[in-house]
């Protein structure tokens, strides 16, 4: 993502259009439509929504593509210096900071009144760009603690740990036990470095940003990583986390080798399908003082303004995705909270989700629409698993080096 967005970025591009995709001249629209994969089941869920769309709405051609998430950013970064952005677009927060180019509609011409005013506006608010919108939420999350219920009545673990004093010491009990279990999972590879950072220095009360300017090298991060230190000198995680990064440290939580490790609501289906026999729950996530914060993430729609008689049509179909019945499939599918109030009241009958629904009030989120983020980002992945190895002080002062030269 840094190096597609901030490609992007310098090449200063605004206004530009797709060749493709246009209205026909007699009444008909084409949209292309680019998307994520999350799984095994988006790109058939995205071709039925069409084909139902267009069964609907005979007189619009929707053209879908789906992308990995590895490829995504780059394929988007290749089609705007091509003149041939999509129609419409979901990715994460990156896909709002395109207005920065004035590549994009506002978020209230994409869809209806009725379908915006169902929107949880935190998740709206999380991504504006000096005040404004220009993201409609699709699928949304936070973390939260995973927990081994089976590792924990081995080592004596009595209750989930709220403070990272009692994370500290639980997870020491659960590493005591041996045979390749670790305590708590610490993925500081490049794969999502950034995430287990934030989730840390968020729980100190650190922010990444303030009037504009990342703010990395402060009192609260420092706080925060030299504890995520103490975790690993103290043998409390697994060997190496510099080079571990979250999916394959995942895959060793659901084998049972580790005693708690923080994830995204999607895990509960992947815990559910390769391991049904596994004892665990979830609890928040802790942090310095036990008061609840904890790492918000959404991903987005966004609009391209290539051709304004598309304008009515993107909404259109947007409205269609929105809709009650599609929009639960697609969170059901892909095991995310919902980002409209409608869609929250149906998460709220499933126990699995509870926790993570609950600290949805108490979230913080990448400052992903400043441009530094990427940029900064790419320097946490880079740099942050460095503590292993050198003072806490030198490490931030590096990423904080890398925020100020992307700004």
């Amino acid at each position: 993502m840094a190096v597609a967005v901030a490609t992007v970025a310098a090449l200063g591009l605004a206004g530009c259009g797709s060749d493709s995709g246009s209205d026909d001249g007699d009444g008909n629209v084409s949209l292309d439509l680019l998307v994520p994969i999350y799984g095994d089941k988006t790109k058939p869920y995205w071709e039925q929504l069409v084909k139902d769309f267009e069964a609907k709405n005979s007189n619009i051609d929707v053209k879908l593509e789906t992308q990995s998430w590895d490829d995504i950013y780059n394929v988007m970064t290749t089609k705007i210096q091509n003149n041939k952005a999509p129609d419409i677009l979901e990715l994460d927060a990156a896909g709002p900071a395109y207005a920065s180019d004035d590549l994009l509609y506002k978020a209230d011409e994409i869809v209806s009144p009725d379908t915006y005013k169902d929107i949880e506006p935190a998740f709206i608010d999380s991504a504006k760009i000096d005040g404004q919108a220009y993201g409609v939420p699709t699928v949304a999350s936070t973390r939260a603690l995973f927990y081994n219920k089976t590792l924990f009545s081995q080592a004596g673990v009595t209750a989930p740990p709220k403070t990272w004093d009692e994370l500290l010491a639980a997870a020491k009990k659960v590493a005591a036990l041996g045979g390749g279990v670790y305590g708590y999972g610490m993925p500081l590879g490049s794969e999502e470095a950034q995430a287990e950072t934030s989730i840390w220095a968020y729980g100190a009360g650190a922010s990444w940003e303030k009037s504009g300017k990342m703010t990395i090298d402060t009192p609260q991060a420092t706080e925060a990583l030299t504890f995520m230190k103490k975790m690993i000198d103290e043998g409390a995680t697994q060997p190496d986390p510099g080079a571990t990064d979250r999916t394959p440290l995942l895959d060793v939580f659901i084998q049972g080798k580790i005693g708690m490790i923080e994830g995204l609501p999607p895990i509960v289906g992947q815990i559910n399908e390769k391991a049904p026999d596994l004892d665990w729950a979830i609890a928040p996530s802790p942090t310095k003082d036990g008061k609840p914060v904890t790492l918000g993430v959404a991903d987005y729609f966004v609009g391209f303004n290539n051709d304004a008689d598309k304008q009515g049509s993107i909404a259109k179909f947007l409205d269609f995705f929105y809709q009650q019945d599609n929009y639960v499939k697609f969170n059901d599918n892909e095991g995310f909270i919902p980002a409209t109030k409608s869609g929250a009241d149906s998460a709220a009958s499933k126990p699995e989700l509870k926790t993570f629904l609950e600290s949805l009030p108490s979230a913080k989120f990448y400052p992903a629409t400043n441009p530094a983020w990427a940029q900064t980002s790419g320097a946490f992945k880079d740099l942050v698993g460095q503590i292993q190895t050198k003072p806490v002080d030198e490490v931030l002062k590096s990423i904080q080096e890398k925020a100020d030269a992307s700004g």
